[in-house]
């Protein structure tokens, strides 16, 4: 296999690099250290595989899942694997939203294991689906959380809007964030209280009351107030 290799910690990346090019299933390792670096390397070098840190420059949130969907679009037959420091659902379900196809998502702390790495990685090249365990229990526990809340009615649009809420964005905050119009987030925010049978009366009121049933349901943490001011 040819492989690139996006992680921006120099010392796991020299690692990864040590153990990979080791093994006789590995021919070449490319080395990517952010998300730029990852797309011009697949670009020029046509690698078998990607494994890539799911957070990485410039942001440090979702760059592994961004660039394995965009690679579903630029690389079809090219297999990703997704590394995370922790059993992530959403992330999970963001990487095979697309399709599971050629995917695969592991924890880090399986890297050391060299054989059960190549072999995740031989199997995303096959276009096979690999889940770490830990993660598959995460999702478990995620969908059966999901399906019994009231936020299951939401749209993926309506989500978004309400967990911007929940960080206490204004309706001008959001939709400049969303790149939408303040009367379309006042639309989505009206069937937000629909869905989640918020009865009508103080509207700030219902927005807390909406954020409660968000924080509930995602197990989300806000780091700002969790219901800010309506307009």
């Amino acid at each position: 296999m040819r492989v690139v290799l996006a992680e921006d910690s120099v010392l796991l990346r020299q690692g990864l690099v040590a153990l990979l090019t080791e093994h006789p299933a590995v021919q070449q390792v490319i080395e990517a250290g952010d998300l730029g670096e990852l797309l011009r390397a697949v670009d020029e070098h046509e690698p078998d595989v990607v494994l890539a840190d799911i957070r990485m420059p410039p942001t440090h949130t979702d760059e592994g899942i961004r660039a394995a969907e965009r690679f579903r679009r630029t690389h079809p037959q090219l297999g990703v694997v997704v590394l995370s420091q922790h059993a992530d659902a959403e992330g999970a379900l963001a990487l095979v939203a697309g399709g599971s196809t050629g995917r695969g998502y592991l924890l880090k702390e399986r890297v050391a294991d060299v054989e059960h790495l190549v072999s995740a990685m031989e199997a995303v090249r096959r276009g096979e689906s690999v889940i770490d365990p830990h993660v598959v229990d995460a999702l478990m526990r995620h969908k059966l959380r999901f399906e019994a809340s009231p936020v299951a009615r939401l749209t993926s649009r309506e989500r978004e809007v309400l967990g911007q809420i929940a960080t206490g964005a204004s309706n001008s905050a959001i939709a400049s964030s969303l790149h939408v119009t303040s009367r379309a987030v006042e639309k989505h925010i009206n069937s937000i209280f629909t869905k989640l049978d918020l009865p009508a009366g103080d509207r700030t009121h219902r927005r807390v009351a909406a954020v409660l049933l968000y924080l509930g349901d995602s197990g989300f943490t806000p780091t700002a107030a969790a219901a800010g001011p309506a307009g």
